[in-house]
Order: C-alpha cells, then sequence, then structure tokens
C-alpha cells in the first residue's frame, strides 16, 4: 500500500486559560478540549525522489516545511529511520484557516496517524503525542483527540469523560485573528476573570449540560480588539437562538454555541452564514486513536 486516507477533525476550547508567561517565550495553558465532526480531508500517496510536498485546495497555504503536514511527516520519518521517503500530501481544507479550530494542527496529527498505520505502527500513541510536541502546540491533543484537559504549551493531556450529549453551531466571521497579536495584547492587561476549570471538569463528570455551558470561558475575550466586538455579536445570537452557552475558540475567530442534542438548526446556521460567512453545525467526536 503506497497511498492512504485520514480525516482531520477540528477541535473547539471548551474553556481556555492562560496562567503565566514562561522564560522560554510561550504561555502556560490550560484548556478542555474537544474533537467536532468538521474535517479536513487528507491523502497520503508514497513518491520516489525524497521529497516531502503538500498541496491543499486552498492556494495561500504553503506546500513546504511552513506546512505543519509536511513537517509532521518529516519529523516521523525521521524518527522511524525512513529519511529520505518522498511523500505527496493532498489537503482538502473543510476546516476554515486562522480559526481557532487547529486546523493545520489537526492536518499534521491526521498525517501522523496515517503514516503510523501505513508503516504498520511502529509508534504508539504516547510516543505520536510526544513526537507531534516537536511539530506544534496544539498536534499533540489533535492526535487522539476527543475530550481532554490540556496543560503547559498544550502538549500535557489527561482524558476526560465525554461531553453530556450536544450539538454545536460554529460560526466564523470572513476575519482572522493573529494568534502571536493576541498572545501580545493579553500580555499587557490584568485578566479581569479566569475560567472555573475545576466547576467545568466536575460538570463534565456528571454529565450536566446546563452547568458545563454556565463554565464556559476563553480569556482572550477580555483582549481590547475592534474585531471582538464581532465575535461578542455572533455570541448573542447563538445565546438569543437558544444556545446554553457561547464562546470563542482557540484565539478566534470563530465562536460557538452548544445546543440541546434536539435543536434545529438549519435556519440559525443559514441566518449567521448569510451574515458572517462561516456557519456550520457539528458534534462531538470521541477519540480517534487508542
Amino acid at each position: 500500500m503506497n497511498s492512504i486516507k485520514e480525516k482531520a477533525y477540528a477541535k473547539l476550547n471548551i474553556s481556555l486559560d492562560v496562567s503565566s508567561r514562561r522564560q522560554d517565550g510561550y504561555h502556560d495553558m490550560v484548556m478542555v478540549m474537544q474533537t467536532i465532526s468538521l474535517y479536513d480531508d487528507i491523502e497520503l500517496s508514497l513518491e520516489d525522489g525524497g521529497r516531502v510536498r503538500a498541496k491543499t485546495s486552498l492556494p495561500f497555504i504553503p506546500g513546504d516545511e511552513r506546512n505543519l503536514a509536511v513537517k509532521a511527516a518529516l519529523k516521523f520519518l525521521e524518527a522511524t529511520g525512513h529519511e529520505g521517503q518522498g511523500m505527496f500530501i493532498k489537503i482538502v481544507k473543510k476546516v476554515p484557516v486562522g480559526a481557532g479550530m487547529g486546523g493545520g494542527s489537526s492536518d499534521a496529527a491526521a498525517v501522523l496517524r496515517a503514516l503510523n498505520r501505513l508503516y504498520g505502527f511502529p509508534l504508539s500513541t504516547a510516543e505520536l503525542e510526544e513526537l507531534s510536541c516537536a511539530v506544534g502546540s496544539d498536534v499533540a491533543f489533535c492526535v487522539a483527540g476527543g475530550t481532554a484537559l490540556a496543560t503547559g504549551r498544550g502538549e500535557k493531556l489527561r482524558a476526560l469523560p465525554p461531553l453530556p450529549d450536544c450539538l454545536f453551531v460554529v460560526c466564523k466571521p470572513e476575519f482572522s485573528i493573529s494568534t502571536p497579536e493576541l498572545f501580545r495584547k493579553l500580555d499587557q492587561i490584568p485578566l479581569r476573570r479566569h475560567p472555573d476549570t475545576a466547576g467545568l471538569l466536575s460538570a463534565i463528570e456528571r454529565g450536566d449540560l446546563s452547568q458545563m455551558c454556565r463554565r464556559m470561558y476563553n480569556v482572550f475575550e477580555d483582549v481590547e480588539d475592534r474585531r471582538l466586538r464581532t465575535v461578542s455579536e455572533i455570541k448573542s445570537i447563538l445565546l438569543d437562538h437558544g444556545a446554553l452557552g457561547a464562546v470563542m475558540t482557540g484565539t478566534g475567530s470563530a465562536v460557538f454555541g452548544v445546543f440541546r442534542p434536539e435543536a434545529a438548526l438549519e435556519e440559525l446556521c443559514a441566518l449567521l452564514r448569510k451574515d458572517y460567512g462561516f456557519c456550520e453545525s457539528a458534534r462531538c467526536v470521541g477519540r480517534v486513536l487508542e
């Protein structure tokens, strides 16, 4: 077998806290993360010639080592003694870029999973997660996915029980927000509040959807940025249409609302799509790798 396909599932931050800036320039994070049913399509094909390259359905995304999928492939080949193997990675993007949904990280994680399967599982899940830390901070979570508490830079993971049954509406306005820029702004302000992570974890353990939604919070929403006014607008629309809670994911710009599993969401998605651009409903996805 010289080619293989894999789904690269998006993630949401149910909560996101930044506890401190580290001496290495990174920040210590505390995040509850969830894999959802929106995904990019990945197809890997082994080639002669020794070059690892990628092509995506979006022409502005680079196909060299600046692409996390290529970087992940090179790290895997090095770790497993297959340096010099050529490869073509085809990526059909369906998860919006610059949304805080881990699109690039999930592509990289899907490449790691696919290569591990293609080569007969030389690496354990723990080894794949460790390898992924050299690719990007969110990649470790995206390798196995599901529901997890992520700390450190995001690479220290503790699996959590599945979220209570629910639906998400995810809306991304037509702009993106620079992650480094938002971190710089965050470093310049005192945070007004922090998520109640302990209460959130307790609600998830109990399967209490309402209490979980009450505790969703993202500290990046405290940052002074005119674009976050649009984030607030979308949150208000979601809440007005029955969301139990709504919050920005990652450093944005995507916003999501949590709804009861029986909710009818087609009209709401159409409304948000018309006014803001991308909007889709999604479900939770459990761990994709054990």
